[in-house]
């Protein structure tokens, strides 16, 4: 009984992993940190943005089950223990809980509009096609990654026809960052995305290019953030993106020792300053 229990239990974690749990969790507090403090006017009591952010999350975490099931050798090689982990759950259950959460989300956005379900089918053929054809193509894994990743974001603006320079600003930066992490993601995992013939931007060009190209990206963002911060009226976000610039520099100087470790390093510190943002975006909508 204990074993079985056990088994289950397992198996309940194979699938929290599928779905990126804490990347879903993130997601959920940025896009409302989002909504309500960065679109002002939106009413907490509309039914309709609360089901787009579900559906959002629903159709992201079917996302990360179909994707764990294209690379499952891929994370063999560079996630062994978690790949040892999701194998309690057979790969037949991810696609059933792939189509159950699609279904859900489809099913949700029809009742609160053809026009978001139009949306999210859109949203969830790509999600797909990139697992299957995408992720391999040079730079279009790249680019196509991060647009899926900002894809709710653009929705909730549609949705409120909510456009303004800061907003497209604002956009442009987390592009860089996130273009820039998804970079050096495949400078970490090169050796085994040669194994599997993916062509990303390190096999094609070489690490030194690769780097070349991060740290380009990433000069690229600090000037952005030096724009923002002397051009937009963000409150106390404004010194999110004065510490941007300072903590930048921080990040180039270790991307100059081009050592695996550092770009894990480098990689952890995006992560976390994304986090800072959304934090520094909701105290400033707080308090201002």
């Amino acid at each position: 009984m204990k074993n079985l229990f056990l088994h289950r239990a397992m198996q309940f974690v194979s699938l929290l992993l599928g779905v990126r749990i804490f990347r879903l969790v993130f997601l959920t507090f940025s896009l409302y940190v989002f909504t309500f403090f960065i679109i002002k006017t939106v009413d907490f009591t509309d039914v309709k943005i609360h089901g787009i952010i579900f559906c959002s999350l629903m159709s992201i975490a079917a996302g990360g089950l179909i994707n764990q099931f294209y690379d499952e050798e891929k994370d063999k090689i560079i996630k062994p223990f978690r790949a040892r982990l999701q194998a309690f759950l057979k790969k037949k259950y991810f696609l059933y809980f792939y189509l159950i959460l699609n279904i859900l989300s489809l099913g949700i956005s029809l009742y609160l509009s053809w026009r978001i379900f139009l949306y999210f089918i859109v949203y969830q053929f790509f999600i797909w096609f990139y697992s299957h054809k995408l992720s391999k193509i040079l730079l279009v894994n790249n680019f196509t990654y991060v647009l899926l990743s900002v894809y709710p974001f653009f929705g909730i603006l549609v949705y409120y026809q909510y456009f303004t320079i800061g907003i497209f600003l604002l956009s442009a930066f987390l592009f860089l960052f996130l273009l820039s992490m998804d970079i050096i993601k495949d400078l970490l995992s090169r050796e085994a995305d040669e194994a599997l013939g993916y062509q990303t931007f390190p096999i094609v060009y070489g690490v030194e290019k690769t780097s070349k190209l991060v740290q380009m990206l990433l000069l690229s963002a600090g000037f952005l953030a030096l724009f923002i911060l002397t051009n937009q009226d963000l409150g106390l976000h404004s010194y999110y993106f004065g510490a941007t610039i300072v903590f930048l520099v921080f990040v180039l100087f270790l991307l100059k020792n081009k050592s695996k470790k550092n770009y894990f390093v480098v990689s952890i510190l995006l992560k976390i300053w994304i986090f800072v943002g959304v934090i520094s975006m909701l105290v400033s909508g707080i308090f201002v």
